[in-house]
């Protein structure tokens, strides 16, 4: 009983809320959605027409050939404006998507070495640490000590001390070496924002797009273009025959 009941007013209550106008979808009410009796109207330049009954501003949208979209709906009366709803839709899309395109988010990348590393692991190792720091994103190196090696901090101190001054010229150390339990740990931060890094890579791109571009069109050969045949040799001129006495 009690089940029902709650079950019962759940119902009641969004079915208040729909009575009220509420909606789950987020997009504005546009022309005979809207239901109140007068508009705060604003017109298609953005200049203020004043307080209008709804038919009134139904009837200046129909004439314009544009919408009418709710774009304040808590005012009072609320404020609505003549537009184009699918060029206004489109065009915030495609803000939105430049947006997140430009969007940059930091990465923490994270590298792990040993205390006694072959030099040839360590250049690898570097040249991952170099490629992060280009793209923009802090890297976390984690020195693992095992067995005697725990005895012997330093080794993983110097070895942090030398990555960071080999990538001095891209990052730089935001978070000095400390050891954790068995492990000793720093953080490197790039110079440049990745921003910079994303603009830069975009650059890059399109410069090595552009190069690939013109090199297919130096290559390539014109289509339906027969080669030139070698130039005949002129005919010889005609003996002049002796003009009859």
């Amino acid at each position: 009983m009690v089940c029902r009941n709650r079950r019962y007013a759940a119902v009641r209550q969004a079915a208040a809320w729909c009575y009220r106008g509420g909606s789950i979808s987020a997009e504005p009410r546009i022309n005979d959605r809207i239901r109140v009796p007068e508009v705060r109207l604003v017109g298609p330049s953005g200049e203020q027409v004043g307080i209008v009954p709804l038919a009134k501003a139904l009837e200046l949208a129909q004439e314009y050939d544009l919408d009418l979209v709710e774009v304040a709906a808590t005012a009072r009366p609320p404020v609505c404006k003549l537009m184009d709803y699918g060029k206004f839709k489109y065009e915030s899309a495609m803000k939105a998507r430049e947006a997140r395109k430009n969007q940059a988010h930091t990465v923490i990348k994270e590298m792990k070495l040993r205390p006694k590393i072959d030099p040839h692991d360590y250049d690898t190792k570097k040249g991952h640490v170099v490629r992060f720091l280009k793209q923009g994103d802090k890297v976390k190196i984690t020195i693992m000590f095992r067995g005697r090696e725990q005895s012997r901090p330093e080794l993983g101190f110097r070895l942090l001390q030398r990555l960071a001054s080999d990538v001095e010229e891209l990052g730089f150390i935001e978070s000095n070496p400390k050891q954790d339990g068995r492990n000793m740990i720093m953080v490197l931060g790039p110079h440049k924002k990745k921003t910079e890094a994303m603009a830069e890579a975009r650059e890059a791109q399109a410069a090595r797009k552009a190069e690939r571009q013109g090199n297919n069109t130096h290559d390539a050969e014109p289509a339906g273009q027969a080669p030139e045949a070698p130039a005949e040799a002129a005919p010889e001129a005609e003996a002049e025959t002796p003009s009859e006495a």
